[in-house]
């Protein structure tokens, strides 16, 4: 096991020695800074365990090193404060800013040793009780500080309270699925089941079967609907249901009641239906892709979860979480972002979002070997050349599932190939070798303009 890291931060050489001396002694391993800047370079160059920081320097005052490196989330190492000339006041304001305690000078070695190893305890456990709560209850609510998490939280909050199904909608990887289970565990129906499935993983001769039940033979398999009873049933990716399900399921939910596959007396419901799409129904409605009467009865009340990229600030505590998440989950060893990786990605894109985000943290806990993580590890990774395809991958592609990125390169291609045929789709679908028709309907679904070129298929 490392030996901790300890930083001793002061402008007298003969204390930074002897302390370091004694600290050495004692099995802990020691940097030294004999100013502010210098302190801030060395906690740049490795995170500390613990830092004993002198209060009076030429450059800058330990006062204000506290409340800056208070200021930054997830320092998190205790600091005790050192003093020759302290007073109550100042002692107290160390006290409010996070300082673990506050030593006068001169130094008392055994104290210092009792409280630098209280301390190192102290932190310790703090992180095993974090850990220990993580592992026994996964995420329970969307994660995130800023203004538009904060409203999204209130406004499921209050949604909760009420009855009415409620339609999500977001972009792939947004946490659609985290907000439905929030969404739940603040209703009164909390104490019944959350029934999740995903409708593209239905399978399509036997989704009504898996959704409604079956009975047979003297055989009776309960379906989703009915196992919900008393709970809440989450129906994510709606979009992608087969429109004979859709029908049956519009039926059952204006009636309040089902009918078994093969049965022939209808069960009655107690269910509240949440649903989820990363596509736009209301275009999905207009090409006849989904049917306008279950649009209109599972958009009673509508809740959207923003992208990633609206909500930058978030993504520091994403990549604490997630980072303490896979040390806890997996026994991967604990790297910490620096600074300058944080705010790249902070700025980037994230277009799979979150899932593309704790994937990320995944890989490079994984794949790296240093305690922190460096700007060039970051960018490497989220731009990889992927062997035998010889093309830089789009960021955050092969972390999205297949469907979207099947989507996705669809969207892509015929694009290219409006362009390419000056908007002719006749053309089009010969070189894709399509059948017109349903060429018509592919670009509808995907949202590729059809009059990319100015040229509409009536002009070919």
């Amino acid at each position: 096991m490392t030996a901790p890291h300890i930083l001793i931060v002061d402008d007298e050489p003969d204390i930074r020695r002897v302390v370091s001396e004694i600290l050495e002694d004692e099995g802990y391993q020691v940097s030294l800074a004999e100013n502010g800047e210098a302190a801030r370079r060395a906690r740049r160059a490795q995170r500390p365990d613990l830092v004993l920081l002198d209060i009076w320097m030429p450059d800058v005052d330990g006062i204000t090193l506290l409340k800056e490196w208070g200021d930054e989330r997830g320092s998190g190492c205790p600091v005790i404060m050192m003093s020759g000339h302290g007073t109550v006041e100042t002692a107290v304001e160390a006290t409010r800013l996070g300082a673990y305690d506050f030593i006068e000078k001169p130094l008392s070695m055994a104290k210092l040793l009792l409280t630098v190893s209280r301390a190192l305890e102290v932190a310790k456990l703090e992180r095993e009780n974090v850990g220990l709560r993580r592992q026994a209850q996964p995420l329970s609510e969307p994660l995130g500080r800023s203004a538009v998490m904060q409203q999204l939280r209130e406004q499921i909050q209050r949604i909760a309270q009420h009855d009415a199904w409620v339609l999500i909608s977001g972009e792939p990887g947004t946490g659609k699925a985290l907000s439905a289970r929030y969404l739940h565990a603040c209703s009164p129906r909390r104490d019944g089941p959350f029934v999740e499935v995903g409708v593209a993983a239905l399978l399509q001769e036997n989704s009504a079967v898996e959704l409604f039940g079956s009975e047979g033979d003297g055989k009776v398999q309960y379906g989703l609907l009915e196992q919900a009873k008393g709970g809440t049933l989450f129906l994510d990716e709606v979009g992608d249901m087969d429109l004979a399900v859709q029908a049956r399921l519009y039926g059952a939910l204006e009636s309040g009641t089902c009918l078994r596959v093969g049965g022939v007396e209808p069960v009655t419901l107690d269910v509240r239906i949440v649903a989820a799409t990363h596509r736009d129904l209301t275009r999905e409605v207009q090409t006849k892709c989904f049917r306008e009467d279950l649009y209109y009865q599972l958009n009673v009340v509508p809740l959207r979860v923003p992208p990633l990229r609206e909500r930058s600030e978030d993504i520091p505590e994403l990549l604490r979480y997630y980072a303490d998440h896979f040390v806890h989950q997996e026994g991967l060893a604990y790297r910490e972002f620096s600074v300058a990786a944080q705010n790249y990605l902070r700025n980037y894109s994230w277009p799979g979002n979150v899932r593309e985000l704790k994937n990320l943290v995944q890989r490079l806990l994984i794949l790296g070997n240093e305690q922190e993580v460096d700007l060039a590890e970051v960018r490497a990774a989220l731009g990889t050349v992927v062997p035998q395809v010889g093309a830089l991958v789009p960021p955050g592609e092969f972390d999205l599932p297949l469907r979207e990125a099947r989507e996705n390169f669809e969207r892509a291609y015929f694009a290219y190939q409006m362009r390419l045929h000056g908007g002719s789709v006749g053309k089009v679908a010969k070189s894709a070798g399509l059948e017109r028709t349903h060429l018509y309907r592919k670009l509808r679904g995907l949202g590729v303009n059809i009059k990319e070129s100015g040229k509409t298929a009536d002009n070919e």
